[in-house]
Parts: structure tokens; C-alpha cells; sequence
């Protein structure tokens, strides 16, 4: 998990519901007349591993313990109504397939298989058939699977023992994933101006962003933030600014009046993001000669940063796919701020990435710092800017890359941010070594179809963004340095 630094934690965070976890146990019927004291045994372990999946912030829907196929058919019409993000499939002991299948197929929702046995192994000496029965969960997984792969349902399982953190870890990183897809799932993205020009990379298409993930778009214009930045009052300017002063450190480059632009469009941007249920936000506009509009996006840095570190990411540029990546690094509590390459240091062997603009002040190294800059590099403007660099230790850089035929893929690689000289102009910048040649890093991420834009998480999480993938039915690529 992330640390948030103190400061940040004054602002509430945004959240959707919790992950919905539907959990079906199980074993074969023919069992509970023949080991009275089997089912007893088995029902204390679901008891335990509900516990395990609340303790994990997730609501937990138990359509309770099976014994056949009729069962089966009745737990999987409950999940289809209840609309869970992943069905969890907790083979206690044996079952037969015929018992499993109908819940796939009616839930339309991933599964996951879980068979976890009482302890790590057998007491032989002391054991009857009763007592080895609770230790048979993984006997079905082999019959499972193949009915799965013959029905065309993606099979996944995690096979360990009760209390096994090794095993609970994979388990967690398949809720994880499951927060993901339900993030985005049920999101609302804002995008907000125009393509900045020539950025092919960029350019969205947005019913592809609707039927991948689920997600809505919602298409903005300036217009929409202008009309409420010019209702905020002064009272609400002074109390922006008092919040800003306790999250950033002000240089003494900041122009008084720039500063309390800012807090002002800041403060019209949360209202923006409330009155259109926004979830993440990508914006751009170009702007000339100093018009209101070009003030606007100008001044957007300051809240944008205040609202990603509220669980609610913005990003520069128009960068639509780039605030996706980040709303689901939320999603897993990896943070997630607004990145690209900078430059490279063959010395040191880093990539050095960053990005003007907004900033997700929860992953900075220590706190951050508002700049005054009168121009801002490659786009019309002028006002303040947060500069910082990102807490030193493990990173995954994460994106969405494109194919050919248009269709999304979840692209990661593993780093660690560590200290040395970094460029004082108003961005977030950090130095990041992937293990050997920066340059090599760089064509080989660049062969995966990413843009030139992602997220850097805190953290190495590309297991769990991989496991998102799977769960979203997406690809995943991922870059290692051999």
C-alpha cells in the first residue's frame, strides 16, 4: 500500500461502493450421512475465510454451503441478480463439476476457485476417511478446470491451506483485481477540451473505453468549469488557500495572484467534478492571448492535484487512457501520478520521468512544492505548478497500450525510484532504474504499444494489474530487463 503523507490525509476521499465478493462453498452431499461430523467442520472454515474477505474491505455475499446440483443453479441465479465483481468458489472437499458450472454460466461474472485444507498436511497415524475428506478440496480442481476450458469460462483457482498467507496473498491480489474492474466498471470519466495537437497517440476513441471497461464518458466543455469558477465567492478562495498552505510548501517564486487563481478554479473544479459525478478527469485546451479559457487551463494544476490526491486522478493533455491507469492504480492503492520520460542518465543508469501539471501528492517523497512559472513549457499559460519527487523504493510504471485492431492492453514494468539530482522547474520528477540500460528500457517499452503517457505507482504491482487484466478480459505485457 501507499503512504499517504500526513497533509493529504485533510482531504476525504472519493470511493464507489465497496468490491462485491460473491462466495459459494461446497462438497459433495453424499458425504454429510456418511461423516456426521465433516459438514461442521467444513462450515468453521467458510466461516474463516469470510472473515478473511471482510477484513479485506469487501462486501461479502455467502449464498451459503451446496451439496448439489440444484443448489448450484439456485446460488447462481442469487449471484446473477446481485451483480458481484468475482465469484469466489470454495471447494471444501470434493464436488462434482456438475455443481460448479451453472454458477459461471448464470453470473456472467469472473471466478475464482479456492481450495484451502484445514492445515499444511495430514495427520496419517490418526486420520479416517472423514477426516481426509476435508483435506480434498484440490481433488476436483483438474475436473473443474477442464469443464471450465470446455464451456469457454476462464479458470483461475488459488490452492493452498486455510492459513496460509502465501495463499491469501494470491487470493488478495484476485480481489485487488477485482476492485479494478469494478472501479472502472462503474465509472465516470470527464474529458474536457481537445486534443492537444498532433498527439496521434492519444486520440480515444470512446465507445472503445465504454465496452471494454463498462465505463461512461462524460464529454465536457471549459464552458462547464468557467460558469463555476465565476460562482465561487471569496470566503471559498480563503479557505482553498489555507488548505493548499497546510498541503504544499510555497517557493518563493509563487505570485500571490497566481496562487489565488488557482485556489479559485480549484475550488470551481470540485464542484465541477460533484455536479457530473466525476470518477477521474483528462482535459486540454490550447487557448490565445490570454483569454478566460486559456486562463482556465492555466490555472487547473493546483486542484487537479488536490482532487487525484482525493482518490479522484486528473490528467493533462487530453489523456484520457492515462486517468484510467490511474483511477485503477487507485483502485489497488498504488496512488498513480501523471508520467512520461524526461530524459536519461547513462551514469547512473535511471530513466528519468515526470510530468508538468497535476500531481498525485500521495506518492511524494516528502511534501510537495508549489512553483510559480511564468510559461508553461509547450503549452499557452502561466501560474503556479507542484514539483516533487516520488517516495524512493519499488514503482511500476502501468498504462493503457493499443492494438492494431484498436483493442486495449494493460502494459506494466517494475522499478525502483532512487535518489540523485532532479530538474527544478515545476514538475514532478523522479529517477527511476528498471536494471540495466535506460536506453534499452526505453525501446522496449516502447514496443508494447503504450502512448508516451502512464501512471507510476508505488510499489512492484504488476501481478495484480496483470490479474486485473484476466479478470477484464484484457491483455497484459509486461517489460523486464533480462
Amino acid at each position: 500500500m501507499n503512504h499517504i503523507q500526513p497533509a493529504t490525509q485533510l482531504l476525504a476521499q472519493h470511493r464507489r461502493r465497496p468490491t462485491r465478493i460473491g462466495l459459494v462453498s461446497g462438497g459433495l452431499g453424499a458425504y454429510w450421512p456418511q461423516f456426521p461430523q465433516l459438514l461442521p467442520q467444513l462450515q468453521d472454515s467458510v466461516r474463516y475465510v469470510t472473515s478473511r474477505f471482510e477484513a479485506l474491505e469487501a462486501d461479502v455475499l455467502d449464498t451459503g454451503f451446496i451439496s448439489d446440483a440444484e443448489e448450484a443453479a439456485i446460488a447462481g441465479e442469487k449471484l446473477r441478480v446481485a451483480d458481484c465483481d468475482l465469484i469466489v468458489i470454495f471447494l471444501t472437499t470434493y464436488l462434482t463439476s456438475s455443481m460448479v458450472l451453472p454458477i459461471a454460466q448464470r453470473a456472467k461474472t469472473p471466478v475464482l476457485v479456492i481450495d484451502l485444507q484445514p492445515t499444511e498436511a495430514m495427520d496419517h497415524a490418526s486420520f479416517d476417511t472423514g477426516k481426509w475428506l476435508a483435506y480434498c478440496g484440490q481433488c476436483p480442481v483438474p475436473e473443474v478446470a477442464n469443464v471450465f476450458r470446455r464451456a469457454g469460462i476462464d479458470f483461475r483457482s488459488v490452492s493452498g491451506h486455510l492459513k496460509q498467507e502465501s495463499a491469501w496473498e494470491r487470493i488478495t491480489q484476485w480481489v485487488h483485481a477485482a476492485g479494478v474492474r469494478a472501479r472502472l466498471r462503474n465509472a465516470r470519466h470527464g474529458l474536457m477540451g481537445h486534443l492537444y495537437p498532433g498527439m496521434l497517440d492519444v486520440a480515444t476513441d470512446l465507445t472503445t473505453v465504454s465496452t471494454t471497461f463498462g465505463s461512461h464518458v462524460e464529454v465536457l466543455e471549459f464552458d462547464d468549469l468557467r460558469e463555476r469558477v465565476n460562482e465561487v465567492t471569496p470566503s471559498q478562495v480563503a479557505e482553498r488557500l489555507n488548505l493548499a498552505r497546510e498541503l504544499f510548501v510555497l517557493d518563493d517564486s509563487v505570485d500571490d495572484d497566481d496562487f489565488a487563481w488557482g485556489a479559485k478554479v480549484s475550488v470551481g473544479l470540485d464542484r465541477l467534478v460533484e455536479d457530473f459525478n466525476l470518477d477521474s478527469l483528462a482535459y486540454y485546451h490550447r487557448g490565445l492571448a490570454g483569454e478566460q479559457h486559456e486562463r482556465l487551463g492555466a490555472g487547473m494544476i493546483l486542484g487537479a492535484s488536490i482532487l487525484t490526491a482525493r482518490g479522484v486522478p486528473m490528467a493533462g493533455e487530453f489523456e484520457l487512457r492515462t486517468s484510467i491507469a490511474m483511477l485503477a492504480a487507485q483502485a489497488i492503492g498504488a496512488g498513480g501520478s501523471f508520467t512520461e520520460i524526461q530524459a536519461l542518465n547513462f551514469h547512473d543508469n535511471v530513466v528519468e520521468m515526470g510530468h508538468d501539471g497535476p500531481a498525485h501528492l500521495a506518492v511524494s517523497a516528502k511534501d510537495p512544492l508549489l512553483r510559480g512559472l511564468g510559461v508553461y513549457h509547450g503549452k499557452r499559460g502561466w501560474g503556479v505548478s507542484v514539483e516533487f519527487d516520488v517516495q524512493h523504493g519499488p514503482v511500476t510504471t502501468f498504462g493503457l497500450g493499443q492494438n492494431r485492431d484498436g483493442s486495449y492492453v494493460f502494459v506494466t514494468s517494475e522499478g525502483e525510484v532512487v535518489p540523485g539530482p532532479l530538474l527544478a522547474i515545476g514538475n514532478t520528477t523522479s529517477r527511476v532504474d528498471f536494471g540495466g540500460d535506460p536506453g534499452l528500457w526505453v525501446d522496449e517499452w516502447s514496443q508494447t504499444g503504450i502512448g508516451h503517457h502512464w501512471a507510476l505507482c508505488l510499489g512492484h504491482r504488476a501481478s495484480d494489474i496483470k490479474a486485473a487484466a484476466s479478470l477484464l478480459g484484457i491483455e497484459h505485457r509486461h517489460v523486464v530487463l533480462s
